[in-house]
């Protein structure tokens, strides 16, 4: 087992770590920065304790950025495909993706009531870095939400544009942190801590080897729904219980990105998006009435999609494409075990405490104890 598989740059454990076997083989990273030209970054906010004091704290959130492509292509357009499993959620340009079937510039994910301030601070980045691109065109980058109101001052508003360029500028290649970092900082799922994490596959076909790779922010999910390998381990008498002094709401979602450098056209891309509902059911969740499920998949492997002469593309056959919705559900599990596994305790606004998922317990569950 490649050691970049067992930890993160910090040293906290994932999935792979703790013994966990996953179907499918994982590239370099097992990120989705194994696919070329893909970084991540984060900007984490974290102040404060104590009683709720709207506007003061305490803060748990942050932003993530994954930036598609390096910054001296940043502007052009990739192909795209987007799909909603249950759409009580947000992840802005999905109106422009759906008609064309391509998107540009950084993908963000926040918390819900900053993503308005992160689709616009990653315009005014772009503005900024391209002048004479943007100086009579339009941007409609892709940004994302999941619900953290229950450990974060989330009506206090703390994520600025500052923190969105932070999170843009921080990205990176290689190993990336996963667990309560960026916007998954705030972030819960089945009732454990949770947030970003991610996870890729390698793909053989025709002679060539591709790289699937998916990161999620994850928080939703019903703590007795919690499976592991197939395995129910939700209602172990060993899971410690969430211990909070209000109601724990629950308003869950997740997001999903897929980044792959094989060939697909925009309706397969829309294909892959799909299949991360598989991964999704594979550990408990269900898409509740209240959960944002929204997914986006993009390829690389298009580098030239703009205007004044007639494009040709490369594509793998429909036919084909099952061994990539595989890739896509085996690493989905995994980013999602991966982003609780690589977590611990927090304490957030009045005391609310969601708990870190007790690796001694979950291996003693599945039997994997030393």
């Amino acid at each position: 087992m490649k050691p970049e598989w067992k930890t993160t740059p910090s040293g906290k454990l994932r999935g792979k770590g703790l013994g966990l076997s996953f179907e499918g083989t994982s590239g370099p990273f097992n990120a989705i920065t194994d696919v070329a030209g893909v970084s991540v970054g984060y900007a984490t906010i974290i102040e404060g304790d104590g009683a709720l004091i709207q506007g003061v704290g305490p803060v748990r959130t942050g932003v993530t950025a994954i930036v598609p492509r390096p910054l001296d292509q940043i502007d052009q357009p990739l192909f795209a495909g987007f799909f909603s499993l249950n759409g009580n959620g947000e992840l802005s340009g999905t109106h422009y993706i759906e008609e064309t079937g391509k998107f540009a510039l950084p993908v963000t994910i926040t918390n819900t009531h900053s993503c308005g301030i992160a689709r616009d601070a990653t315009i005014r980045w772009a503005v900024e870095l391209l002048a004479e691109r943007y100086h009579d065109d339009f941007a409609l980058p892709v940004a994302a939400e999941t619900y953290d109101g229950f450990l974060n001052d989330i009506n206090g508003f703390h994520v600025e544009a500052r923190h969105v360029v932070e999170a843009i500028d921080a990205a990176q290649g290689g190993a990336i942190e996963e667990g309560s970092v960026g916007g998954g900082t705030g972030m819960k799922c089945f009732g454990f801590k949770a947030g970003s994490g991610t996870s890729s596959r390698l793909v053989g076909y025709n002679g060539e080897e591709f790289t699937v790779g998916v990161f999620v922010q994850a928080n939703f999910g019903t703590r007795r729904h919690l499976t592991v390998l197939g395995q129910n381990i939700g209602a172990d008498p060993d899971l410690p219980p969430m211990v909070t002094n209000t109601k724990d709401t629950d308003l869950s979602s997740i997001i999903a990105v897929i980044a792959t450098d094989a060939p697909f056209l925009p309706h397969q891309l829309k294909r892959l998006a799909r299949r991360a509902s598989f991964g999704i059911g594979k550990t408990g969740g269900m898409a509740t009435h209240g959960s944002g499920d929204l997914f986006l998949a993009f390829t690389t492997a298009a580098s030239d999609l703009g205007p004044g002469s007639i494009r040709t593309v490369h594509f793998v056959p429909d036919e084909d494409i099952d061994p990539f919705f595989e890739a896509v559900v085996q690493a989905t599990e995994e980013a999602i075990l991966n982003s609780m596994i690589a977590n611990e305790t927090m304490i957030g606004r009045d005391g609310n405490r969601v708990p870190g998922l007790p690796h001694q317990a979950v291996k003693k569950a599945l039997g994997l104890e030393d």
